[in-house]
Protein backbone atom coordinates (compact mmCIF):
# COMPACT_ATOMS: atom_id res chain seq x y z
CA UNK A 1 0.00 0.00 0.00
CA UNK A 2 1.41 3.34 -1.04
CA UNK A 3 1.22 6.40 1.29
CA UNK A 4 -2.10 8.98 0.93
CA UNK A 5 -1.11 12.06 0.02
CA UNK A 6 -1.20 14.61 2.66
CA UNK A 7 -4.98 15.05 3.81
CA UNK A 8 -6.13 12.64 1.77
CA UNK A 9 -7.88 9.54 2.99
CA UNK A 10 -6.10 6.47 3.69
CA UNK A 11 -9.31 4.22 3.22
CA UNK A 12 -12.52 4.84 1.23
CA UNK A 13 -15.39 3.09 0.71
CA UNK A 14 -16.99 4.31 -2.52
CA UNK A 15 -20.60 2.88 -3.03
CA UNK A 16 -20.06 -0.40 -1.19
CA UNK A 17 -22.83 -2.76 -0.83
CA UNK A 18 -23.56 -6.56 0.29
CA UNK A 19 -26.25 -8.70 0.65
CA UNK A 20 -27.07 -12.21 2.15
CA UNK A 21 -29.20 -14.87 0.27
CA UNK A 22 -31.11 -11.30 -1.83
CA UNK A 23 -31.49 -9.87 1.53
CA UNK A 24 -29.27 -6.93 1.59
CA UNK A 25 -27.22 -5.86 4.44
CA UNK A 26 -26.30 -2.69 3.32
CA UNK A 27 -26.11 -0.35 -0.20
CA UNK A 28 -24.39 2.35 -0.86
CA UNK A 29 -21.77 3.33 1.82
CA UNK A 30 -19.74 6.12 1.39
CA UNK A 31 -17.11 6.77 4.18
CA UNK A 32 -13.36 8.45 3.75
CA UNK A 33 -11.07 7.57 6.65
CA UNK A 34 -7.59 9.54 6.98
CA UNK A 35 -4.47 8.88 9.02
CA UNK A 36 -5.04 8.94 12.65
CA UNK A 37 -9.29 8.71 13.19
CA UNK A 38 -10.85 6.46 15.20
CA UNK A 39 -13.85 5.38 13.94
CA UNK A 40 -16.23 4.00 16.30
CA UNK A 41 -19.13 1.95 14.52
CA UNK A 42 -22.42 1.40 16.74
CA UNK A 43 -26.03 -0.08 15.63
CA UNK A 44 -28.30 -2.66 16.19
CA UNK A 45 -27.47 -6.63 15.63
CA UNK A 46 -28.14 -7.18 12.29
CA UNK A 47 -27.23 -3.56 10.98
CA UNK A 48 -24.17 -4.64 8.84
CA UNK A 49 -21.48 -3.69 11.71
CA UNK A 50 -19.17 -6.64 11.43
CA UNK A 51 -20.14 -7.07 7.81
CA UNK A 52 -18.64 -3.86 6.80
CA UNK A 53 -15.53 -4.70 8.49
CA UNK A 54 -15.16 -7.38 6.75
CA UNK A 55 -15.99 -6.66 3.51
CA UNK A 56 -13.43 -3.45 3.94
CA UNK A 57 -10.65 -6.70 4.47
CA UNK A 58 -12.19 -8.57 2.14
CA UNK A 59 -13.29 -11.04 4.03
CA UNK A 60 -16.16 -10.50 2.34
CA UNK A 61 -16.50 -9.85 -1.24
CA UNK A 62 -18.57 -6.88 -1.68
CA UNK A 63 -21.65 -7.16 -4.18
CA UNK A 64 -20.80 -3.33 -5.50
CA UNK A 65 -19.11 -0.30 -5.06
CA UNK A 66 -15.10 -0.36 -4.12
CA UNK A 67 -12.48 -0.22 -1.41
CA UNK A 68 -9.78 2.29 -1.93
CA UNK A 69 -6.33 2.26 -0.56
CA UNK A 70 -4.36 5.68 -0.64
CA UNK A 71 -6.63 6.70 -3.41
CA UNK A 72 -5.99 3.84 -5.49
CA UNK A 73 -9.06 1.06 -5.92
CA UNK A 74 -8.71 -2.87 -5.24
CA UNK A 75 -9.42 -4.70 -7.55
CA UNK A 76 -9.91 -4.60 -11.64
CA UNK A 77 -13.12 -3.50 -12.98
CA UNK A 78 -13.64 -5.68 -16.19
CA UNK A 79 -16.26 -4.58 -18.95
CA UNK A 80 -18.75 -7.78 -20.48
CA UNK A 81 -21.08 -6.25 -22.61
CA UNK A 82 -23.45 -4.08 -20.59
CA UNK A 83 -22.55 -5.35 -17.50
CA UNK A 84 -18.64 -5.01 -15.38
CA UNK A 85 -17.07 -6.85 -12.55
CA UNK A 86 -14.91 -5.91 -10.22
CA UNK A 87 -12.01 -9.04 -10.62
CA UNK A 88 -9.87 -9.30 -7.12
CA UNK A 89 -6.41 -11.42 -7.39
CA UNK A 90 -5.78 -12.96 -4.03
CA UNK A 91 -1.92 -11.79 -4.48
CA UNK A 92 -3.53 -8.34 -3.73
CA UNK A 93 -6.06 -8.91 -1.35
CA UNK A 94 -3.11 -11.02 0.48
CA UNK A 95 -0.97 -7.30 0.48
CA UNK A 96 -4.05 -5.51 1.35
CA UNK A 97 -4.47 -7.13 4.99
CA UNK A 98 -1.13 -7.01 5.55
CA UNK A 99 -2.37 -3.00 5.66
CA UNK A 100 -5.66 -3.42 7.07
CA UNK A 101 -5.04 -5.90 10.34
CA UNK A 102 -8.13 -7.50 11.80
CA UNK A 103 -8.95 -8.51 15.09
CA UNK A 104 -11.73 -10.68 15.73
CA UNK A 105 -14.54 -11.46 18.32
CA UNK A 106 -13.27 -15.09 18.72
CA UNK A 107 -9.88 -15.01 19.05
CA UNK A 108 -8.82 -17.11 16.51
CA UNK A 109 -5.38 -18.28 17.80
CA UNK A 110 -4.05 -21.26 16.90
CA UNK A 111 -4.33 -23.66 19.83
CA UNK A 112 -1.09 -25.70 18.70
CA UNK A 113 1.27 -22.63 18.96
CA UNK A 114 2.49 -20.91 21.85
CA UNK A 115 1.87 -17.13 22.13
CA UNK A 116 4.78 -15.97 20.96
CA UNK A 117 4.25 -19.04 17.67
CA UNK A 118 0.83 -17.13 17.09
CA UNK A 119 2.17 -13.73 16.97
CA UNK A 120 5.75 -14.60 14.23
CA UNK A 121 2.82 -17.06 12.47
CA UNK A 122 2.22 -14.16 10.02
CA UNK A 123 5.70 -12.70 9.90
CA UNK A 124 6.87 -16.30 8.58
CA UNK A 125 4.49 -17.19 6.72
CA UNK A 126 3.23 -13.99 4.75
CA UNK A 127 6.49 -11.70 5.44
CA UNK A 128 8.53 -14.65 4.81
CA UNK A 129 10.52 -14.00 7.45
CA UNK A 130 13.09 -16.10 9.18
CA UNK A 131 12.11 -17.35 12.46
CA UNK A 132 15.15 -15.88 13.84
CA UNK A 133 14.19 -12.01 12.47
CA UNK A 134 10.32 -12.96 13.45
CA UNK A 135 10.85 -13.41 17.06
CA UNK A 136 12.16 -10.18 18.31
CA UNK A 137 9.61 -8.01 16.71
CA UNK A 138 6.81 -10.71 17.88
CA UNK A 139 8.18 -10.58 21.39
CA UNK A 140 8.48 -6.32 21.09
CA UNK A 141 4.51 -6.29 19.97
CA UNK A 142 3.89 -8.63 23.38
CA UNK A 143 5.86 -6.15 25.35
CA UNK A 144 3.63 -3.39 23.85
CA UNK A 145 0.41 -5.30 25.53
CA UNK A 146 2.28 -6.33 28.73
CA UNK A 147 2.67 -10.11 27.66
CA UNK A 148 6.12 -11.29 27.11
CA UNK A 149 6.31 -12.72 30.15
CA UNK A 150 3.40 -15.33 28.31
CA UNK A 151 5.47 -15.78 25.36
CA UNK A 152 5.89 -19.66 25.95
CA UNK A 153 2.33 -20.26 27.40
CA UNK A 154 -0.18 -21.98 25.07
CA UNK A 155 -3.41 -20.33 24.75
CA UNK A 156 -5.47 -22.72 27.01
CA UNK A 157 -3.14 -21.14 29.67
CA UNK A 158 -4.63 -17.57 28.90
CA UNK A 159 -7.83 -15.78 30.10
CA UNK A 160 -10.27 -14.41 27.82
CA UNK A 161 -8.56 -10.63 27.87
CA UNK A 162 -4.73 -12.43 27.22
CA UNK A 163 -6.36 -14.39 24.72
CA UNK A 164 -7.53 -10.54 22.69
CA UNK A 165 -4.61 -9.02 23.86
CA UNK A 166 -1.98 -11.47 21.87
CA UNK A 167 -4.56 -11.16 18.83
CA UNK A 168 -3.50 -7.47 19.05
CA UNK A 169 -0.22 -8.06 19.30
CA UNK A 170 -0.62 -10.34 16.31
CA UNK A 171 -2.16 -7.97 13.98
CA UNK A 172 0.23 -4.87 15.40
CA UNK A 173 3.50 -7.37 14.55
CA UNK A 174 1.88 -7.15 10.24
CA UNK A 175 3.00 -3.56 11.08
CA UNK A 176 -0.92 -2.56 9.19
CA UNK A 177 -1.42 1.23 8.23
CA UNK A 178 -4.71 0.73 9.69
CA UNK A 179 -6.54 -1.75 11.94
CA UNK A 180 -10.02 -3.05 12.38
CA UNK A 181 -11.55 -4.63 15.67
CA UNK A 182 -14.95 -6.51 15.07
CA UNK A 183 -16.74 -6.60 19.03
CA UNK A 184 -13.16 -7.39 20.51
CA UNK A 185 -14.35 -7.69 24.30
CA UNK A 186 -17.81 -9.24 23.50
CA UNK A 187 -16.79 -12.75 23.98
CA UNK A 188 -14.86 -11.43 27.79
CA UNK A 189 -16.49 -11.96 31.25
CA UNK A 190 -16.79 -8.34 32.27
CA UNK A 191 -14.06 -8.37 34.77
CA UNK A 192 -11.95 -8.44 31.57
CA UNK A 193 -13.16 -6.52 29.07
CA UNK A 194 -11.28 -3.42 30.96
CA UNK A 195 -7.72 -4.82 30.36
CA UNK A 196 -8.71 -4.89 26.65
CA UNK A 197 -9.88 -1.73 26.34
CA UNK A 198 -7.37 -0.44 28.22
CA UNK A 199 -5.02 -2.00 25.09
CA UNK A 200 -6.96 -0.24 22.45
CA UNK A 201 -7.19 3.28 24.25
CA UNK A 202 -3.26 2.74 24.25
CA UNK A 203 -3.24 1.92 20.52
CA UNK A 204 -4.82 5.37 19.95
CA UNK A 205 -2.97 7.98 22.06
CA UNK A 206 -0.15 6.44 19.79
CA UNK A 207 -2.36 7.80 16.92
CA UNK A 208 -3.28 4.51 14.80
CA UNK A 209 -5.92 4.62 12.63
CA UNK A 210 -8.80 2.01 13.83
CA UNK A 211 -12.35 1.02 13.07
CA UNK A 212 -13.76 -0.45 15.91
CA UNK A 213 -17.29 -1.89 16.34
CA UNK A 214 -18.24 -2.01 19.60
CA UNK A 215 -21.52 -2.41 22.35
CA UNK A 216 -18.98 -0.27 24.69
CA UNK A 217 -20.66 3.11 24.60
CA UNK A 218 -18.77 4.58 27.10
CA UNK A 219 -15.13 3.80 25.61
CA UNK A 220 -16.32 4.63 22.13
CA UNK A 221 -16.93 7.85 23.50
CA UNK A 222 -13.60 8.61 25.00
CA UNK A 223 -12.00 6.81 22.34
CA UNK A 224 -13.51 8.20 18.99
CA UNK A 225 -12.99 10.81 16.62
CA UNK A 226 -15.89 9.94 14.96
CA UNK A 227 -18.85 7.83 15.44
CA UNK A 228 -20.99 6.15 13.16
CA UNK A 229 -24.48 4.39 13.73
CA UNK A 230 -25.55 2.24 11.03
CA UNK A 231 -28.91 1.51 10.42
CA UNK A 232 -31.47 0.98 7.32
CA UNK A 233 -28.95 -0.39 4.97
CA UNK A 234 -26.40 2.03 5.40
CA UNK A 235 -24.29 4.57 7.48
CA UNK A 236 -28.04 6.59 9.31
CA UNK A 237 -26.03 9.35 11.23
CA UNK A 238 -22.46 10.30 11.74
CA UNK A 239 -20.32 12.35 13.56
CA UNK A 240 -18.54 13.55 16.55
CA UNK A 241 -18.52 11.44 19.79
CA UNK A 242 -20.95 14.62 21.15
CA UNK A 243 -22.95 14.84 18.69
CA UNK A 244 -24.01 11.25 17.93
CA UNK A 245 -23.89 10.06 21.33
CA UNK A 246 -25.25 12.87 23.51
CA UNK A 247 -27.58 15.42 20.98
CA UNK A 248 -28.66 12.23 18.66
CA UNK A 249 -30.33 13.99 15.40
CA UNK A 250 -32.38 11.04 14.17
CA UNK A 251 -35.31 8.39 15.58
CA UNK A 252 -33.33 5.39 15.15
CA UNK A 253 -30.15 6.91 16.84
CA UNK A 254 -32.28 8.40 19.59
CA UNK A 255 -33.84 4.89 20.52
CA UNK A 256 -30.82 3.14 20.49
CA UNK A 257 -29.15 4.82 22.73
CA UNK A 258 -32.25 5.07 24.85
CA UNK A 259 -32.03 1.40 25.67
CA UNK A 260 -28.08 1.44 26.49
CA UNK A 261 -28.29 4.12 29.82
CA UNK A 262 -25.61 1.93 31.89
CA UNK A 263 -22.46 3.70 29.92
CA UNK A 264 -21.35 7.07 30.93
CA UNK A 265 -18.98 10.02 29.65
Amino acid sequence: MTSAPPGAPVLGLKGLAKSFGGASVFAGVNLDVRAGDRIAILGASGSGKSTLLRCINFLERPDAGRVELAGQAVGTERRRGERSEIRYEERELNRLRQQVGMVFQQFNLFPHMTVIGNVMEGLVTVKRLSRDEARPKALAELGRVGLADRAEAYPSHLSGGQKQRVAIARALAMEPEILLFDEPTSALDPALVGEVLNTIQSLAEDGRTMLLVTHEIGFAYHMATRVLFLAEGGIYEQGTPDEVLKTPRRPLTQAFLAGHRRFSF
